[in-house]
């Protein structure tokens, strides 16, 4: 078992590769399949939070049996996203780089921080 410290994405994507194909499962593994794995989950964290307040739902995260429910919930959709991507041959990093670079143009620091609100559109 590794950390984030020292695991890289690839090595999580070769780890999820080698379970699906264990299974037998890349015919199941569609985008479509996968991305709705993906909501599903996703749903299935928000579930962890719902109706509790901002306090509550940090309150919530610090518990021991809450967190490692959250944590479950958010390892099922970070599987999914890689396997997602093992699907459709999606290098991750120079996806997130990518977003990343254009999330600065859109979000410009001196425009955005403290503050939440959509940028106008162009």
């Amino acid at each position: 078992m590794g950390t984030d410290t020292d695991t890289r994405i690839a090595d999580l994507r070769t780890q999820v590769a080698d379970f699906v194909a264990a299974r037998d499962w890349e015919p199941f593994h569609t985008p479509k399949n996968l991305s709705m794995s993906i909501a599903i989950e996703a749903g299935e964290l928000m579930e962890r939070f719902q109706w509790l307040t901002p306090a509550e739902s940090r309150a919530a995260a610090n518990d021991p049996a809450e967190r490692a429910g959250v944590v479950d919930e958010l390892a099922d959709v970070l599987i999914y996203c890689l396997s997602l991507s093992n699907a459709m041959d999606v290098d991750l990093t120079t996806a997130v780089e990518a977003k990343l670079a254009a999330n600065e143009e859109r979000y410009p620091v001196e425009a955005f921080r403290g503050q939440f609100r959509r940028p106008e559109r162009q």
